[in-house]
């Protein structure tokens, strides 16, 4: 990770403490991590992996572990994402290396791999004051992560050993067929709409880009910017569902996070990131930059903004869905209820008005 505002690390939590004997004792092995003791803090943004800073002195590195409870097949492979971070940074330097990997779950009860600390700063809903924030601000860090993107997908992956990392034949294909599964296992009732969506995005898979390496996450709170440098991208995090496939999903699924004032207001309430504020470019204009950038044809750019949106209305579904059985009681699960038909809506107008 990298060096944050401060609230951004702290004390680990009390179920997911890890114990630092047996964590130092198992590094020093390994690792050139020097004779300090260790000190492990946590990162606590985040609803996936777990995040930690390990500090042996002036030695600081990150670890990620899967979280706690069961989870699903497949899901949080610590593996995969090790793989791809031992790889990747020496053709994306955004990439933070990774050092290693311990899939032995008696070192802090579950597999784990170390790598290495960027420093940096990272956006939320709000711009850190290390950038600053005008419109010039906003509109280079807007620039520099499109260009950050495109030259992820530029990046020769059988070059860097990923070449069997994913099947790119069929890759949207499967992506459709399987969040149209995912729907029929959370549904809590029937919704018209999404059926006629799933249908329309089946009868409509457009001809794929050049296969590339796909992030499957990528957006602000994902990138790392320098501090006092809002153009240059010091990192980017988070590559347990990396994959090789269409590149244009990746770019969906950024201009899915990315609002505009005058966009539904299902869209205004769940901003992830402050894309409405003057100086932020239009998707129009990422668009066309990343056009530029990659020379991929982006003429059916509606069905990977459509998709992108049906994707988020499954993910509310499937949290709500707990809610709906019982689950929890957390009342933030309750509201997404409502917010499901409105994102099918929105993906539906997406869709209609594509002309696809």
């Amino acid at each position: 990770m990298g060096e944050q505002p401060t609230a951004e690390v702290a004390d680990v939590r009390a179920d997911e403490r890890i114990d630092p004997a047996a964590l130092g004792a198992y590094l020093r092995e390994r690792l050139d991590t020097g004779d300090g003791p260790l000190e492990i803090k946590q990162f606590p943004g985040g609803h996936s992996n777990l995040t930690y800073l390990l500090r042996f002195g002036e030695r600081e590195l990150v670890l990620r572990r899967p979280p706690l409870g069961p989870l699903a097949p497949k899901a949080h492979d610590m593996g995969r994402e090790f793989r791809v971070l031992a790889e990747l940074w020496r053709a994306y330097p955004p990439a933070p290396r990774a050092y290693l990997l311990c899939d032995d779950a008696s070192v802090i009860g579950a597999a784990f791999y170390v790598m290495e600390r960027r420093r940096g700063v990272v956006i939320r809903r709000h711009l850190p004051p290390e950038l600053g924030d005008t419109p010039d601000v906003r509109r280079r860090i807007s620039e520099a992560l499109i260009d950050a993107l495109a030259d992820l997908h530029a990046v020769d992956y059988r070059a860097v050993g990923l070449a069997d990392l994913g099947k790119p034949e069929g890759f949207v294909e499967r992506q459709v067929r399987g969040w149209a599964e995912r729907w029929q296992r959370a549904k809590t009732r029937e919704l018209p709409a999404i059926e006629e969506l799933s249908a329309w995005l089946c009868a409509r898979i457009p001809p794929s880009a050049p296969p590339a390496l796909v992030h499957n996450d990528f957006k602000f709170d994902n990138v790392m910017y320098a501090a006092g440098d809002p153009g240059r991208i010091v990192a980017v995090f988070d590559w347990e569902m990396c994959t090789i496939g269409d590149p244009l999903v990746d770019l969906g699924t950024l201009l899915g996070y990315w609002v505009h004032d005058d966009d539904p207001a299902v869209f205004l309430a769940g901003m992830v990131s402050p894309t409405n504020l003057e100086g932020f470019p239009r998707r129009e204009q990422l668009i066309e930059r990343y056009g530029r950038r990659t020379g991929i044809d982006l003429s059916k750019i509606a069905f990977y903004r459509a998709f992108a949106c049906y994707k988020t209305a499954v993910i509310a579904e499937q949290i709500y869905v707990r809610y709906a059985r019982g689950q929890t009681k957390d009342e933030r699960f309750a509201m997404l209820g409502p917010v499901v038909p409105m994102l099918i809506d929105a993906a539906c107008e997406i869709a209609t008005k594509s002309g696809l």
